[in-house]
């Protein structure tokens, strides 16, 4: 099926009689007719046993987003922050390292540098720009993945999949790729070479911002057996001595995930929060080709407006990520757009209280257009370094350019040029 109709018929099916909409299934618990069936479910859980870490309709959903990305199997969880906490933990223990691009969205820098720094995991910075003789200098013995996004939030700089997929696998570790601002619909990364796969659901998934959510998905083509994940290979104490690669073969990783990882911390979502997911999920296509439309629309009117410094938005001819947008994203750069005002912070701030029809919100990717200072908000936990190497400078607004008829979008952007 093509990704239009994946997205309205993936991950449910109903039989004979039953619902034609996806059903939820408010249950936290399951009956068995048997302890022995209940004891084999704790040895291979093949069915449903409880709502921290399985639900029909959550499965269905994780079926759905698999199927879209391309991957074998996924898994859903509270948060975007929560789905990329479990892609490393799954990965590394006390005392390893992994390799994150700069650009990356401020609040995973400081789950990177900081929290995880507290639980003995070290993250090592690189410029996504650099040759690759630098590049490979940042592995080390220990290194166990690397991470990058395809359209990083909110510097919107386009990530180089199929370099940063040969690096990591040259060195036996995978590649994350956080697929948020893209969607399935605009880029696979799993095609260029991608291992596994985070997004944060509230965003363009969700489309309405009415619940959060994250998930990871899992390729099923790295190796986990090649030497440098011990814990995928030898036996689970703490899952009655099962081994990941012998037990399950190509879903070793997301199984672990869920087995160890979603079973300890239980952030898993409430099935109610799974079905408006869908929701988003079944129109995203045509809406995904409205944000860009809109979008380069207006990036192209903000590019010759006399009040802009530089615009980033890889969908312009004139943006040095053109190329790279060509190549990973040719049906379009998603809505969101990063532009830089003279005059910093004073002249951003201004800007963005005058406007009337765009919200000034926390959040992004949206039905709605909406504005957001990254250096006040999003990033204000960044060091003037970190904001520097995030490509964050104090003018900087991120738009979410939303659904809206694009004249009242433009209209309105002029009523905020007009207070500066």
């Amino acid at each position: 099926m093509k990704i239009e109709t994946q997205c309205l018929h993936e991950g449910y099916t109903p039989k004979n009689g039953e619902p034609r909409v996806l059903p939820i299934i408010q249950s936290t618990t399951y009956c068995f007719d048997s302890t022995e069936h209940i004891a084999q479910l704790f040895d291979m859980p093949t069915e449903f046993m409880y709502s921290r870490f399985t639900n029909p309709t959550v499965d269905a959903i994780e079926k759905k987003i698999a199927a879209l990305e391309g991957g074998v199997g996924a898994l859903c969880t509270t948060s975007g922050q929560a789905a990329t906490l479990f892609s490393i933990l799954n990965l590394c223990n006390a005392g390893d390292s992994f390799i994150a691009v700069s650009t990356i969205y401020g609040g995973s820098v400081n789950l990177f540098a900081v929290t995880l720094k507290k639980l003995g995991i070290e993250c090592i910075f690189v410029d996504a720009e650099a040759p690759v003789e630098e590049l490979e200098k940042a592995f080390q013995p220990n290194t166990k993945a690397v991470f990058g996004e395809t359209l990083a939030n909110p510097a919107l700089t386009v990530f180089d999949i199929e370099k940063f997929s040969s690096l990591a696998h040259a060195h036996g570790v995978p590649l994350i790729v956080d697929n948020t601002f893209a969607t399935p619909v605009l880029c696979r990364p799993f095609e260029f070479g991608a291992d596994i796969i985070v997004h944060s659901t509230t965003k363009y998934m969700d489309g309405h911002a009415v619940q959060g959510g994250g998930v990871i998905v899992d390729s099923g083509k790295f190796d986990w057996t090649n030497g440098n994940f011990p814990d995928f290979v030898k036996p689970d104490e703490s899952y009655h001595g099962v081994s990941y690669t012998k037990a399950f073969g190509s879903m070793a990783y997301i199984i672990k995930a869920r087995m160890q990882l979603m079973r300890d911390f239980g952030c898993y979502p409430a099935a109610n929060s799974a079905f408006l997911l869908n929701l988003g999920l079944e129109t995203l296509p045509i809406r995904m080709r409205q944000y860009c439309d809109n979008a380069l629309r207006v990036a192209q009117f903000l590019e010759k407006h006399p009040k802009v410094e530089s615009v980033n938005y890889p969908g312009l001819v004139t943006s040095k990520y053109h190329a790279l947008a060509k190549k990973y994203l040719p049906e379009g750069c998603s809505g969101v757009i990063s532009f830089h005002i003279p005059g910093g912070r004073e002249n951003a701030v201004r800007f963005m209280d005058h406007l009337e029809l765009a919200s000034n919100v926390v959040h992004v990717a949206d039905i709605r257009t909406c504005v957001l200072h990254p250096a006040s908000a999003t990033h204000r936990q960044l060091t003037d370094e970190q904001l520097v190497a995030a490509g964050i400078s104090a003018g900087m607004i991120r738009l979410s350019v939303g659904l809206e008829n694009i004249e009242d979008i433009l209209a309105d952007l002029n009523k905020g040029f007009a207070a500066i």
